[in-house]
């Protein structure tokens, strides 16, 4: 009797929770969601491969820090989601900077986003894709981090502003990468059943 009574409660909350066209449709079929997901994730098949180049950012004190930048991106679970890290390694070949993104799209709101680590935080952004790159911004307190990126003939360039109302944006970070090459990261090297 308790464990049905539990069932029911928690059946209630995901009814309440669930989607309003998971409930007016009935139950969607995961294949139909991840035939979704991959048509959506093929419109970022530029961002694909291995880059490297250049990156500055601004510091705290205000001084500008270079470092050489690298990102390595590749689809995951059957193309239906983008996986993204990005290192920046110091003039002594030490990592400074390591952050992963995964983007993905969800079918019933049309939308993508980004999930991000790095530095510590944790964080979902809306990205808004462009016909050339994407952009996404960060809430930081009254402040937007607004990134902007350009891939086109084998360069990635992006861009960060820090954006507060009433005044212009002021830049505190961009890169410029070179693509390198082909990756299978980070479909390559599953665990074999046997």
């Amino acid at each position: 009797m308790f464990r049905s009574l539990v069932t029911l409660i928690g059946l209630s909350v995901l009814a309440a929770g669930a989607p309003s066209t998971a409930i007016g449709q009935g139950r969607l079929d995961p294949a139909e969601l991840v035939r979704a997901q991959r048509e959506a994730m093929n419109r970022l098949d530029f961002m694909d491969g291995v880059w490297r180049g250049t990156a500055w950012h601004i510091l705290p004190s205000g001084e500008r820090h270079t470092i050489t930048q690298t990102e390595r991106v590749g689809p995951f679970l059957g193309g239906s989601i983008k996986v993204i890290e990005g290192r920046g390694y110091e003039g002594d070949g030490s990592v400074g900077f390591n952050a992963l993104g995964i983007i993905s799209y969800d079918p019933g709101t049309g939308a993508f986003t980004m999930r991000s680590y790095a530095q510590g935080h944790t964080g979902d952004f809306p990205l808004t894709l462009a016909a050339d790159g994407f952009e996404y911004k960060i809430p930081v307190g009254p402040r937007i981090m607004r990134y902007r990126a350009v891939i086109t003939d084998g360069t990635w360039r992006e861009v960060g502003d820090r954006v507060l109302p009433g005044t212009e944006p002021i830049r505190f970070f961009e890169m410029t990468l070179t693509r390198m090459g082909n990756t299978n990261w980070p479909s390559e090297g599953a665990v074999a059943p046997e």
